[in-house]
Order: C-alpha cells, then structure tokens, then sequence
C-alpha cells in the first residue's frame, strides 16, 4: 500500500500549530485574536 505525499506527525502539528503554541508568542496571540474574531469553530488544531 503507497503513502499519501503529504503526510506529518500529530506531534509536530501540535507542537508547531496548536493553541499552546500560539499563545507562547506575540504574533501567535494575534493569531489567536484574528480568527475569534472571524468567528472559527477551531481557534488551532
């Protein structure tokens, strides 16, 4: 069976992306802030 070309860890997705991530940083928080804003279902991953 062939893997998808596209494919990562759940580790380095949450680590890169994910809501605690995001909130360590400046940028990120505005991150955070613009898509609350926008009215997201999910903030992050």
């Amino acid at each position: 069976m062939t893997r998808r070309t596209l494919e990562g860890t759940n580790r380095k997705q949450k680590r890169t992306s994910g809501f605690r991530a995001r909130m360590r940083t400046r940028n990120g928080r505005k991150v955070i802030k613009a898509r609350r804003v926008k009215g997201r279902y999910r903030l992050t991953v």
